[in-house]
């Protein structure tokens, strides 16, 4: 009985050893081809979480690398001039003494041209959002440059909403700019309350922390507010404010 079986086994045993062998002779090769392959360089910034437009949420930014050092934060002002809000944001922030950098739309700044003016000689900085606030992710490549290209002229972009990808991002560099995101949403643009923008605003600040608020796209007067009750508060847990290299 044994004797009749003792060729399938033995046909059985070559064919393991010969399965084993093959695999690893492969899994050198995949070793092999993996530690020649050069590897990636890491990013120099954190991976970005891209919002949805109607929703934005708080996301790690890329910064120019000029920054200012210590205890310091970055005001940002989205989607304007507007003639009746711009204003206002500006009185604030001379009332405090600090300034800002203000993300324009093309389309409002060539509206008001003035205020553009206005906010230059305060000593604030003007960042490029874009000429009318599309999702850039969606547009067709003639689109997005047109989008990008020819919006006011600065060092720094904010695409709206904080859609971004590989596509848009290169295209902000082959225009000589760099991606601005954020990392404190306040939403004021959602009209909240004065006291949560506030609240969202502290809770949000450490050194180095781009908070984002608006200027235009609406009734920010809710943003007026808070932004007087927010540099109080900052100013007295001992935060500076810088403007961005744009």
């Amino acid at each position: 009985m044994w004797r009749g079986l003792r060729l399938p086994v033995v046909l059985a045993v070559g064919a393991a050893a010969a399965f084993w062998s093959l695999h690893a002779a492969n899994s050198s090769e995949a070793q092999s081809a993996n530690t020649s392959r050069p590897a990636h360089r890491l990013a120099a910034t954190t991976p970005v979480q891209k919002p949805t437009p109607t929703a934005t949420k708080s996301v790690q930014v890329t910064k120019p690398v000029e920054q200012a050092q210590g205890k310091v934060v970055y005001l940002t002002f989205d989607d304007g001039p507007d003639p009746r809000w711009t204003p206002e944001v500006l009185a604030v922030l001379a009332k405090h003494g600090v300034h800002g950098t203000f993300f324009m739309l093309a389309e409002e700044s060539d509206s008001h041209p003035e205020l553009v003016d206005q906010v230059r000689a305060a000593g604030n900085q003007i960042g490029n959002h874009s000429i009318s606030h599309p999702q850039l992710t969606k547009l067709s490549p003639a689109q997005l440059h047109h989008q990008v290209a020819d919006g006011i002229k600065s060092k720094c972009f904010r695409p709206p909403y904080g859609a971004t990808n590989a596509r848009v991002r290169a295209e902000i560099k082959r225009d000589g700019m760099q991606q601005v995101l954020w990392d404190v949403d306040t939403e004021d643009w959602k009209r909240p309350g004065t006291a949560t923008i506030v609240h969202r605003v502290l809770a949000g600040a450490r050194p180095g922390a781009i908070i984002l608020m608006h200027d235009g796209g609406g009734n920010r007067a809710q943003t007026v507010a808070a932004l007087d009750q927010a540099l109080t508060a900052l100013s007295a847990r001992g935060f500076g404010f810088a403007t961005l290299a744009c």
